[in-house]
């Protein structure tokens, strides 16, 4: 393929996944959209306590499995209970309209082939390897089925919370404002290496947000770098050290 429709296609690709806006009127009443506000803040309080709480554990903590399902039902609950979610839509190449599937896994996958690459750099740091590995032992101390699917629901319920209700609650610049708070969340960890991978995935899934106008596309982009980087950074870590 010639270079120059390589770079026409990407174009194309980062137009419709993170410029290109889809439209629609997903707008709240007043009274509406201060109950979501309420409803969202006290979500955000009881979440990262849970958070902060379930990564202090000790790995192998059978606590930890409690804790990390109890997060998702945190921000489903809060998701749902703040009002109307929306899946969204993505335009095609001919510029119809279509649940936004393939573009947000592309993306996905992009992450994790950019993440991966950095693994190179952070095996070689020891303070960023230790928080990397630090977040790895529960994968490594835990049965690996349970965290997957800890993964894999925490993942989907974080975006209806931050991407979904959230995003809905931000008066003005959601996708600043859902990655600064998501990021903040984060912090309760006292793992710099998720914080750092907060604000990155928090910018992905909050410009793929504010164009598809739905939560689908950051859940399956989040879903994937999550359950990638789970799957395959151990390995990656270990064979870099």
């Amino acid at each position: 393929m010639p270079i120059r429709r390589v770079g026409d296609e990407l174009t194309r690709f980062v137009n419709a996944s993170f410029v290109a806006v889809v439209p629609r009127d997903h707008r709240d009443s007043e009274r509406a959209f201060v109950r979501r506000r309420v409803v969202v803040v006290v979500t955000l309080l009881l979440g990262a306590g849970l958070l902060g709480l379930s990564l202090s554990l000790e790995p192998g903590d059978v606590r930890f499995y409690w804790c990390t399902f109890a997060l998702a039902g945190v921000w489903t609950v809060g998701a749902l209970a703040s009002g109307r979610l929306h899946l969204g839509w993505a335009r095609t190449r001919s510029e119809g309209l279509v649940r936004p599937v393939v573009q947000p896994l592309c993306v996905g996958l992009l992450a994790v082939a950019v993440f991966a690459a950095g693994a190179v750099l952070v095996s070689q740091v020891p303070p960023l390897r230790d928080a990397v590995d630090d977040v790895l032992d529960h994968a490594r101390f835990a049965s690996l089925p349970v965290v997957v699917a800890i993964t894999l629901v925490n993942g989907i319920a974080e975006e209806l919370f931050f991407r979904g209700a959230l995003y809905a609650a931000a008066a003005r610049h959601p996708v600043t404002t859902t990655t600064v708070v998501y990021t903040l969340v984060t912090v309760t960890t006292g793992n710099v290496m998720l914080v750092f991978a907060a604000a990155v995935l928090g910018v992905l899934v909050g410009l793929e947000r504010r164009v598809t106008g739905g939560v689908l596309g950051p859940m399956i982009t989040h879903v994937t770098w999550s359950l990638s980087m789970l799957l395959v950074l151990p390995g990656l870590i270990e064979s870099l050290s």
